[in-house]
């Protein structure tokens, strides 16, 4: 594996997403949005403008679990399927460059964009913390944001998956509209479900574990944990045993789930 083609190779997907101002759109987006909740979040008290560092946090983490996970997914689901219905698949292949590294080089690349495009969003907010709270508060923000681009960074990771699976772009967006709906969306209703309808008799204790399946859930936990007040806000306490209540242990798990669908996808690529 030669590591300056995949940069190359990285190099290029970046350029291209800079190109068609994806970066500056994604950027845009979440600027808007991360401000408009930050300082409206609290309307329905009847404040406006910043409160807590703690309350600003927790506002963001809802907006980062509902955009992060479907822009990731829109990212990276034509990463190889679109190269294969383009025809230029075959064209790369033909280039002195093995299908792992190609699989890497469009990895980094579309993951410097969406990181690129994520810090960028929420630069303005950490601004407004800096002004507000100093350096102090910048420390948690910067932990939060940091933990956002690793959701990204997952759910891209899946993304790559499914466009390495997909024998059609038709397809591969479709099921990444439905990876998004479940982890999102579905995924923790199923279990509170399962739990209501066995009155809690099955699954209770083994509850907290099943939330890692979902990077999203690990993603709240992890923000969640990382605050005292957010704790008792989400209830988290009596949900979430202290043996998971680590930060390092959620981001070892948050880091398995970007690269098991990437090893994934180079098996599947492979074969």
């Amino acid at each position: 594996m030669i590591f300056s083609q995949i940069l190359t190779l990285a190099a290029k997907e970046f350029r291209d997403r800079m190109r068609n101002r994806w970066v500056l759109a994604v950027a845009l987006v979440f600027t808007v949005f991360s401000l408009v909740i930050t300082y409206f979040g609290a309307a329905q008290q009847g404040q406006i403008g910043l409160r807590s560092l703690e309350f600003t946090i927790a506002s963001l983490v809802s907006l980062v679990i509902y955009l992060i996970p479907l822009i990731a997914l829109l990212l990276g689901f034509d990463a190889i399927v679109g190269e294969r219905e383009r025809g230029s698949l075959d064209l790369l292949l033909a280039l002195p460059i093995s299908r792992l590294e190609l699989l890497l080089g469009k990895y980094l690349g579309l993951a410097a964009a969406l990181t690129l495009s994520t810090l960028a969003g929420f630069a303005l907010v950490a601004l407004l913390l800096y002004r507000q709270f100093g350096w102090p508060g910048l420390l948690p923000y910067g932990g939060f944001m940091f933990s956002s681009v690793l959701l990204g960074l997952a759910f891209l990771s899946l993304a790559v998956l499914v466009s390495v699976l997909a024998r059609e772009r038709t397809r591969a967006s479709g099921l990444a509209i439905a990876l998004w709906f479940f982890f999102v969306l579905v995924f923790d209703l199923l279990l509170l479900g399962g739990l209501v309808a066995t009155g809690g008799r099955y699954g209770g204790d083994a509850f907290a574990y099943l939330l890692l399946l979902n990077p999203a859930d690990v993603f709240r936990i992890l923000n969640v944990f990382s605050l005292d007040d957010l704790r008792s806000l989400y209830g988290l306490d009596s949900i979430v045993p202290p043996a998971l209540a680590k930060p390092w242990l959620m981001m070892l798990v948050m880091l398995g789930w970007i690269v098991a669908p990437l090893l994934l996808a180079r098996w599947r690529f492979r074969a």
